[in-house]
């Protein structure tokens, strides 16, 4: 093979190469990349049928029923409700009126299965994605009681 030819192979090779490796993080980063929804758009149909995403706002009192490990309870931004169902331990600050996240996916009856439950762990914090939905609602629930 001609030194020429030998050159041509190598920069081909190196080529095919740095585009796998190119493939294989994208494909890596897109597979663990979770957007965050509210539960208006959840119901608004806004949230992937097929993949885990992220819902957030506050429990809504009086939602939450325990069944040994698994528990049901509701998650609303005041406008909209989205039903949630966690199996296994919820954090210590999980209460009934307080913010939290949950990551999971819609199954085919439009609840939410959850595969991990955060809860906002003081008093004045809350996600930032959380907070604007929560005001963003208000606002909405405001301006059609003044109409």
């Amino acid at each position: 093979m001609k030194p020429r030819h030998q050159r041509a192979a190598i920069i081909a090779g190196g080529l095919v190469s740095v585009s796998l490796a190119a493939y294989f993080v994208l494909n890596a980063f897109e597979s663990s990349l979770v957007f965050f929804f509210t539960p208006s758009q959840v119901v608004a149909g806004e949230a992937p049928k097929n993949r885990a995403f992220r819902v957030g706002g506050v429990v809504k009192p009086g939602s939450v029923h325990r069944d040994n490990l698994t528990v049901s309870f509701v998650v609303t931004d005041t406008l909209r409700d989205v039903p949630v169902s966690y199996t296994g331990i919820l954090p210590d600050l999980f209460r009934e009126g307080k913010g939290v996240v949950a990551q999971g996916q819609l199954n085919a009856t439009g609840q939410f299965k959850a595969s991990e439950v955060l809860a906002k762990h003081d008093e004045n914090y809350m996600p930032p994605e959380a907070q604007h939905a929560l005001d963003k609602a208000q606002i909405e629930k405001t301006a059609k009681t003044l109409k």
